[in-house]
């Protein structure tokens, strides 16, 4: 049940990210710290952002993400029958 609890979290914190995406698009580059819905922060470096939120959350879940003009797309396979090198 946590699990989906803290899916539900993150689906949430994704959709704060994409409604306040215009406003946050004139700092690229830096990192948003998202709680539930809420927009706590805009931080220089991930490093920042994590601190204040183990401050202040402390283990409670919330998002930190680089804001980007253009979302890059991440792709990942478990082809494994590729030859390692």
């Amino acid at each position: 049940m946590r699990g989906r609890a803290m899916t539900s979290n993150f689906e949430k914190e994704l959709a704060a990210y994409a409604a306040k995406l215009p406003e946050l698009r004139q700092k690229t580059g830096k990192f948003v710290l998202i709680k539930g819905e809420s927009i706590e922060g805009v931080f220089d470096t991930y490093s920042d952002a994590l601190t204040f939120g183990y401050e202040k959350f402390k283990l409670d879940p919330f998002l930190v993400k680089q804001i980007e003009a253009v979302e890059r797309v991440l792709n990942f396979t478990r082809h494994i029958a590729a030859e390692c090198r």
